[in-house]
């Protein structure tokens, strides 16, 4: 696979006061497998409560940058931190929300949302609370008891995100949860995904083909192979897509894709 330098200007300091969300660094580092590196030399600075989408060309390592956040790859080469320290294996304060929604299916949709809490040792009446209050964050009350084949793809994406969120992760890691839905579905998800985070604090690091999803949902585009991470005009509003700020900045996306 061919390898992909990077360097990624840092995101605004930190306030003083720690906030929820949590500090995600890159220095100086090799991401991939031992033998088959996909990112060298990435610097990279997500700030605490902030969103930032990923996109780049196929191949290119959106998903390996993710994992390593995630603790599931350690950095062949350099540091990947949190908040200062090394990320030296997953942990429960980082969710990780793929494209399959991966859950039990022969778990009630309020079973799954409690698992991680379940495994955290929570008690059975708060993690119910917790899920309840989630699926219900998420418009699925009234289906708690309903087996995940019952419910729809995009419903299915609600619970998987109603279960990350549920365990109040400091940082959310999200490798192209919308890919396999309609477009309709998909704007849905995305506009919930804005509603629910809001007030939660927690950083996110979003992976996306997508170039109109990563405009719509990042503060920041990281655009992996160029070494940018141009800023996303605002206000988030659909009908921005037309602002020339907005309209240059996705020139620029899509260049850099090589479309």
């Amino acid at each position: 696979m061919t390898t992909t330098s990077a360097t990624i200007p840092q995101a605004p300091a930190a306030a003083e006061s720690v906030p929820p969300g949590a500090r995600l660094t890159l220095e100086a580092a090799t991401l991939g497998r031992p033998g088959a590196p996909v990112l060298r030399d990435v610097d990279l600075d997500v700030a605490p409560g902030e969103l930032l989408t990923v996109v780049g060309p196929s191949g290119c390592g959106k998903s390996t940058l993710l994992r390593t956040f995630a603790g599931l790859l350690p950095v062949l080469d350099g540091q990947a931190g949190q908040d200062g320290g090394p990320i030296a294996r997953p942990g429960a304060d980082r969710a990780i929300v793929f494209q399959e929604d991966a859950l039990l299916p022969w778990r009630t949709l309020r079973a799954n949302v409690e698992l991680p809490l379940a495994i955290r040792g929570v008690t059975r009446a708060e993690r119910r609370a917790k899920a309840d209050t989630w699926l219900e964050r998420v418009g699925l009350a009234g289906r708690e008891q309903q087996l995940p084949h019952r419910v729809s793809g995009g419903q299915r994406q609600r619970v998987q995100l109603a279960r990350a969120l549920a365990g109040e992760p400091r940082a959310v890691l999200m490798d192209e949860p919308f890919g396999a839905l309609d477009a309709q579905t998909r704007a849905g998800m995305q506009q919930l995904l804005v509603e629910v985070l809001r007030g939660t604090g927690a950083t996110v690091v979003f992976v996306t083909h997508d170039v109109d999803e990563a405009l719509f949902l990042g503060d920041r585009v990281a655009l992996l192979g160029t070494g940018r991470v141009p800023e996303v005009p605002r206000p988030r509003d659909r009908s921005a897509h037309s602002d020339p700020a907005t309209v240059a900045l996705r020139r620029e996306i899509l260049a850099s894709l090589g479309t």
